[in-house]
């Protein structure tokens, strides 16, 4: 279903998932209301990628710990990453997305992601990490918004939105690299979880043919729910694919391609080319996570709203698989 309407309460009145939220968005338009503590998860994941250089940051709040992030990789080979965990400590993050200003103050990490009427300005503080991030939203600019229900008392909320231009300045180490050819992912999420969960990600921006394209899939932690937050992106405007995916890869072969399509067509037909992986663990007790996250190129084809297939050759971004416990 999708939902064009007046913004709407993620939960109802009894702090239960709200019905009439359910369905995919063209806009985050969705108040996440998550009322009590618990199982609640939020977070804001921003991914600044070009052809030579990733930065990340992710900010996140999980009811019981406070969880936030920097990751930086460089073609030449520097890999960081640089994480900070604050058990019994909230971040108080806002209820909608892109709306209010963010910062995150802690003994070795400082980020502030802030809105403006242009886009999202970032800047992050870390040892060994400062980056200072202006990303663009174009005007008109679609993000594809999905309510996914597990069930009344389990559900998500989250906005992917990419082919966003960047540009910045990340110094590592001293040494400062000026992004060129930039493009900025966003992942804003806000939900209460199963305790155990995997999910798979894709993610990719470019200009393929002259237009401006994105790539939006995901799989397993949607699956039977009746929704998706797979989506193509052509010129900002969002081309929404219902289909579950079909995600085939091999852990064990880190730069064997990936292959994600629609299981009885080829609406959905892409490969992924890694050229590099990074695998990160940690096992905290009642927290754990694993995550291998692929760099590369799209290739292949995704169809839009009219059917027709469009390219997504040479489209650089991302492709993973997370288990968490959490």
């Amino acid at each position: 279903m999708t939902i064009e309407e007046a913004p709407v309460d993620l939960c109802d009145p009894l702090g239960g998932l709200n019905s009439d939220a359910v369905g995919w968005h063209r806009h985050p338009d969705v108040r996440a209301n998550l009322p009590g503590r618990g199982r609640n998860k939020r977070w804001e994941y921003w991914a600044v990628a070009s052809p030579s250089l990733v930065i990340a940051v992710t900010v996140s709040d999980l009811d019981y710990a406070s969880l936030h992030s920097v990751y930086v990789h460089d073609v030449d080979g520097t890999d960081i990453a640089e994480t900070d965990l604050s058990l019994l400590r909230r971040t108080e993050l806002p209820d909608s997305c892109g709306l209010e200003p963010i910062e995150v103050r802690t003994k070795t990490l400082s980020a502030d992601i802030t809105p403006t009427d242009a886009g999202t300005e970032i800047q992050v503080r870390t040892p060994r990490v400062h980056a200072d991030l202006v990303i663009e939203r174009p005007a008109g600019h679609e993000a594809l918004a999905v309510v996914v229900p597990w069930g009344r008392r389990l559900f998500q909320y989250t906005v992917k939105e990419n082919t966003l231009p960047a540009r910045g300045t990340v110094v590592i180490d001293g040494s400062t690299r000026e992004l060129a050819n930039a493009w900025a992912t966003l992942d804003h999420g806000r939900g209460r979880w199963p305790y155990r969960v995997m999910w798979n990600w894709g993610s990719g921006s470019g200009v393929v043919d002259g237009r401006v394209v994105g790539v939006q899939v995901g799989g397993k932690w949607t699956d039977g729910t009746g929704v998706t937050e797979n989506a193509l992106c052509v010129d900002g405007r969002i081309h929404y694919v219902s289909d579950e995916l079909d995600w085939r890869y091999d852990l064990s072969q880190p730069t064997a391609a990936w292959s994600v399509r629609t299981p009885d067509d080829d609406r959905v037909d892409l490969t992924f080319h890694p050229d590099f992986v990074r695998t990160d663990r940690t096992s905290l007790g009642i927290l754990a996570n694993e995550t291998h996250q692929a760099f590369g190129t799209w290739t292949g084809t995704m169809h839009d709203d009219a059917g027709t297939p469009v390219r997504v050759d040479g489209v650089r971004g991302w492709a993973e698989e997370v288990v968490n416990r959490w």
